[in-house]
């Protein structure tokens, strides 16, 4: 059974939260006269400090996904709530985490930056889905996390669910889900499933289907235990008033997201079908994502070779099993046809 006092780093337990004005009083009236915050008082839109809890992003989020305003956590991009819950939960220079691989880099820049031993497990290399009895035989007393990037960058792949429920069933740390494409695919969010799993953690963001890249916004959905010891060591102001006031404006209108998330899937399918006509193409991956993973004769070579032409895709040849692969992110339908007329040239 899992315990959420068992993982708790013992100087988070003990720690006592700081308390900002806005959180010692919450009321915003626009007959009060606030002088307890040092803040400018003449008004310039932005002179005051923003809610520190997000709460009506929070609201519109808990409306949209149907989930609990109660157990979300906003961070300055997915980076900070990834780092948030390595500096909560794993001791530095003592505990340990396992990531499928290849994957999201950051887990490792974060792990690293922890000082964390970081292990990884290799994807299967025909399907790139989980070594689930690799990843048990990496687990050790001291593993106090598992992540899980699904659909998984820069693979594309949706995880199967039998895979993710035996590591959450049978894993006494933390298992987090990394759903930043979770909007490209048929599948489902594992949203539903924070219920039933307390040690569950599921991320996701408003970067890519949301098109909100640069105001970076990140979103945890965790149990209320797991979000009260976040909120609890998380700087009290990481959202600013421009980003919630932007991150409003874009949720308060999800038809034009779901919109262009149709047209961006679209697009893939014209590309997947496109790229098929290539010899120098050896494999095209299946994807759940925004983007479409290709292994070719020279990555690196057809990489260089795009450069030249003012096109610019990722070279993933360095990354585990991913020799000679590039991965193209779905542009716009123009952008898309620019793309295959160069490679029509090579």
């Amino acid at each position: 059974m899992f315990n959420i006092n068992n993982i708790i780093r013992s100087n988070v337990k003990a720690m006592k939260a700081y308390s900002s004005a806005r959180d010692e009083f919450q009321e915003i009236n626009n007959n009060f006269i606030f002088l307890d915050a040092n803040e400018n008082p003449f008004d310039n839109g932005l002179n005051r400090y923003p809610d520190p809890l997000q709460r009506n992003v929070k609201a519109v989020l808990s409306q949209l996904k149907n989930f609990p305003a109660d157990q979300i956590l906003l961070g300055n991009g997915s980076d900070e709530v990834l780092d948030l819950i390595f500096r909560a939960f794993c001791e530095p220079n003592q505990d340990n985490v396992i990531s499928i691989s290849p994957s999201y880099g950051m887990y490792n820049v974060l792990a690293n930056l922890n000082a964390i031993e970081y292990r990884k497990s290799l994807l299967n290399e025909s399907d790139f889905q989980p070594n689930v009895k690799d990843i048990f035989n990496k687990i050790d007393d001291n593993t106090k996390m598992i992540f899980l990037c699904s659909p998984n960058n820069p693979t594309g792949e949706i995880i199967k669910k039998e895979y993710i429920l035996e590591i959450v069933q049978n894993f006494d740390g933390l298992v987090i889900i990394d759903e930043a494409y979770i909007d490209f695919s048929d599948e489902k969010s594992w949203l539903e499933e924070i219920k039933n799993y307390p040690n569950l953690i599921v991320i996701q963001t408003l970067s890519k289907a949301f098109g909100l890249a640069g105001i970076r916004l990140g979103i945890l959905y965790a149990s209320a235990e797991i979000i009260a010891v976040l909120n609890k060591i998380k700087p009290p102001y990481n959202i600013n008033q421009l980003t919630q006031e932007k991150a409003l404006k874009i949720l308060n209108d999800y038809d034009k997201i779901k919109f262009s998330t149709k047209t961006i899937l679209n697009q893939k399918q014209y590309l997947e079908r496109a790229l098929q006509k290539f010899s120098f193409i050896k494999k095209i991956y299946p994807s759940d994502a925004n983007f479409i993973l290709i292994k070719v004769d020279n990555a690196t070579g057809r990489y260089n070779e795009l450069i030249k032409k003012g096109i610019v895709i990722r070279n993933r040849t360095n990354d585990d099993l991913c020799e000679n692969c590039l991965r193209i992110t779905v542009g716009t339908k123009e952008e898309n046809e620019k793309l295959i007329s160069q490679f029509l040239s090579f």
